[in-house]
């Protein structure tokens, strides 16, 4: 249970501190923070979560990224459901909370930071390229986090690589979906986003990241998970 109540908060704060940067002060006028600011948000949140509750749970805080732990032989099977159950719990909770925080000043919440494609993208990209984006991007997070917790990666250092990878990660592709790379995250915002446009657009960020970290998880293998 304390594994699950980390996963819960962390995915929590993820959404909170990810999605809340970029409902709430991406845009305000003056001083918003912008992309740039987006960015490194969601990595601020894996960087300190990480460090606080990653003793405790792994911080996944992120379906896909148990998954592919999973498949690549770093996670154990029967944690496997629990871990997704409270990764959605806490991105959804986070999700109300900030609904209730940006609906205080009177205003709709609009897209409410939910991912999307074609006329939903913020660059107008294609569900093609929407799903080539979030797939190849869980890919490459996978491989990051799969390589920074290796039993040879040099020690102490796998949250600030984690973080800084899933910042540079938004930096490529907001413009494409929003970015997702984590169905928790596309799940809480979309059950708020307005006009109910984003569960219908929601099987993308769910079946494409699960996808690339399985792919992740089945190439990491390849080195041997810090085996000689």
């Amino acid at each position: 249970m304390k594994k699950l109540f980390a996963e819960f908060i962390g995915t929590f704060w993820l959404v909170l501190g990810g999605c809340g940067s970029a409902v709430l002060a991406a845009s305000f006028n003056p001083g918003g923070i912008g992309l740039l600011g987006v960015s490194l948000a969601f990595g601020l949140t894996v960087v300190t979560i990480a460090y606080a509750l990653g003793h405790i749970s792994g911080a996944h805080l992120n379906p896909a990224v148990s998954i592919g732990l999973f498949i690549g032989g770093r996670f154990s099977g029967k944690e496997l459901p629990g871990y997704i159950a409270a990764q959605i719990a806490g991105g959804l909770v986070a999700a109300a909370v900030l609904y209730f925080i940006a609906t205080g000043n009177g205003t709709a919440v609009g897209d409410f930071a939910a991912n999307g494609y074609a006329e939903h993208s913020p660059g107008k990209y294609s569900l093609p390229a929407a799903f080539l984006t979030e797939a190849v991007m869980t890919f490459i997070f996978l491989i990051i986090i799969l390589g920074a917790t290796d039993q040879k990666a040099p020690k102490g250092f796998a949250g600030l690589a984690i973080g800084l990878g899933l910042t540079l990660i938004h930096l490529i592709s907001i413009p494409v979906t929003n970015t997702s790379v984590n169905p928790a995250r596309s799940i809480s915002q979309a059950v708020f986003a307005q006009g109910g446009w984003a569960l219908g657009q929601l099987w993308l960020f769910i079946v494409a990241p699960i996808a690339g970290a399985v792919l992740a998880g089945l190439v990491y293998k390849v080195f041997g998970n810090g085996k000689d």
